[in-house]
């Protein structure tokens, strides 16, 4: 495309806003694919897409097993399950490739309030920063990009 600026953006900022789980898992993707293409990434959780982040509950299950479905009926772990099958990645390979290509994984402490959780609700594998809204906007480039998710 002729004049079309074509440079990459330096840092990417996802806004992990919805609870559901096709797209925390879609924002992980997002994150990693960004962070494989030498681009920084940070994921800001927030509202619903907290529970992602939760500890294994009573059941054993972490709070990602619990994240409702978007679109349809049925659950997390049966979802994750499908979606290994067909060769792409489960939460939790995405969330580790996350960690080690060096995310920056933030959660919103209004977001937490909100749900009745605190930092100590959290898993302890994913160096979690806490911080608000003007954390994370200080946290992106001006020659970066945002996504809500």
């Amino acid at each position: 495309m002729a004049g079309a600026d074509h440079t990459r953006p330096d840092h990417l900022s996802i806004i992990v806003f919805s609870g559901g789980f096709e797209r925390v898992h879609y924002a992980l993707a997002t994150a990693a694919a960004s962070l494989s293409a030498d681009i920084p990434a940070t994921l800001f959780f927030t509202m619903g897409a907290c529970r992602a982040l939760e500890k294994s509950g009573a059941d054993g299950e972490p709070g990602w097993r619990r994240l409702p479905l978007a679109e349809e009926a049925g659950n997390a772990t049966a979802r994750d399950a499908r979606f290994r099958e067909t060769g792409l990645a489960g939460f939790e390979d995405l969330l580790a490739a996350c960690v080690a290509l060096k995310a920056r994984v933030m959660v919103c402490e209004m977001g937490l309030k909100a749900l009745g959780l605190t930092l100590a609700d959290l898993r302890d594998d994913v160096p979690i920063v806490p911080g608000g809204l003007v954390t994370f906007l200080n946290d992106a480039s001006r020659h970066g990009t945002m996504l809500l998710i």
